[in-house]
């Protein structure tokens, strides 16, 4: 009963109440045949509204269920002095519901709409459907406007829980989406200076070397060439360097193969297992990039969508080519629909099999889907291995 926990709602329900027990205790006073039930009304009275006034009452139901039974003590005494008094047990209803649990309440409502009965019956009332069905109607209306508010109160906090979980999903799928976006800049910057800077700078000291070698040992342009070879040299160096600031995290403290086991071994959901075969070669930063981006999504879209209990990380290195096998054994999809749109992607939006697919012709590869409903996925990735090594 504290006031801070309240809704709108419930204290406009209270204050209706306490008016309601205010005038129907007035109602009693005006009617009274003699100075008892004045007084016993004006106890009454007092017990009611010292009721939210107590810490005890507020805060503990056993404090609650004192002061409903000294409240009952009193009415019951009202209604043995006064027929008037059962007036009184509608508001009690709705008192005896909100401050007891149900298995109490119930009960307690069944012997206020009893103790009704027997007073109407006791002054003389008669004995007849009207002296059962008014009390116990009362009792009927107050137990299913108390159950049916306390029901749709809990559907709201239910909703009130399913949107604030929604508003907390939708930020982490923002942050997500800004960390997906960075990484994604980062690998592309890293694309572009290996592919353009890294190798224009090598081959220029390739050809500076070249020119040097074709000078006679005292031409004065031999000098320039040397230095020119040095400072392509020096910036080779420092383009790899970046490209090695930009390669993802997972690649920057070992090798492939250990992030792709790190991810298998913190992977969320089913199994995963990652094993190699082969002979292990150093890979360019761009393949690096592109098989774990995809083993990740991959082993994500399995974790949401495949309801799969083992999956299995194949990294293999062959004479001319490197080659990735995600396979799982979850519950399948058909990938017409899925490259059709009908049906949806296993994926999320950009890092579904469009985005894995992509990634792999950008690189000369191939990329294969193999699945059907109930049959598991397998997904199957081919690189072939540059001829000039890692680069």
């Amino acid at each position: 009963m504290d006031p801070r926990s309240l809704t709108p709602a419930l204290r406009a329900l209270r204050l209706c109440l306490h008016l309601l027990t205010a005038g129907l205790l007035a109602l009693v006073v005006l009617r009274a045949t003699g100075g008892p039930v004045v007084a016993v009304a004006v106890v009454m009275g007092a017990v009611y509204a010292a009721g939210p006034l107590l810490p005890a009452v507020r805060a503990t139901r056993a404090g609650a269920a004192c002061w409903l039974g000294t409240l009952g003590a009193v009415w019951a005494v009202l209604l043995a002095l006064s027929p008037d008094g059962l007036w009184l047990a509608f508001p009690l209803y709705f008192l005896l519901l909100h401050l007891l649990p149900a298995r109490w309440a119930l009960p307690a409502v069944a012997v206020a709409a009893g103790a009704a009965i027997a007073s109407y019956v006791g002054h003389g009332g008669g004995l007849n459907p009207g002296a059962f069905i008014g009390p116990l109607l009362g009792a009927a209306v107050a137990v299913a406007t108390v159950l049916g508010y306390q029901a749709l109160y809990r559907e709201s906090e239910r909703r009130q829980r399913l949107i604030e979980e929604l508003i907390g999903a939708r930020a982490e799928l923002a942050d997500a989406e800004r960390t997906a976006g960075t990484l994604a800049e980062r690998e592309r910057l890293a694309r572009e200076i290996h592919d353009t800077l890294a190798q224009g700078l090598s081959s220029i000291q390739l050809l500076l070397r070249a020119a040097g070698r074709d000078l006679p040992p005292d031409s004065p342009a031999a000098a320039h060439i040397e230095r020119a070879r040095a400072t392509a040299q020096d910036n080779l160096a420092e383009a790899r360097r970046f490209v090695r600031a930009l390669t993802p995290p997972d690649l920057a403290t070992g090798s492939l193969a250990a992030a792709l086991e790190r991810l298998c071994a913190t992977a969320p959901g089913p199994a995963a297992r990652f094993t190699t075969s082969g002979t292990p070669l150093a890979l360019p930063t761009p393949y690096e990039v592109a098989l774990l981006r995809i083993a990740q999504s991959a082993l994500g879209n399995t974790v949401r969508h495949a309801r799969a209990d083992r999956t299995e990380i194949t990294l293999s290195f062959m004479e001319t080519s490197v080659t990735l096998d995600v396979v799982d054994d979850g519950i399948g999809f058909d990938p017409a629909r899925a490259a059709s749109g009908d049906g949806g992607d296993r994926g999320d939006g950009g890092f579904g099999l469009p985005a894995m697919r992509a990634r792999v012709r950008a690189l000369g590869g191939t990329f294969t889907v193999e699945s059907a409903p109930g049959r598991g996925t397998a997904v199957a990735v081919s690189l072939p291995l540059p001829a000039g090594g890692a680069g």
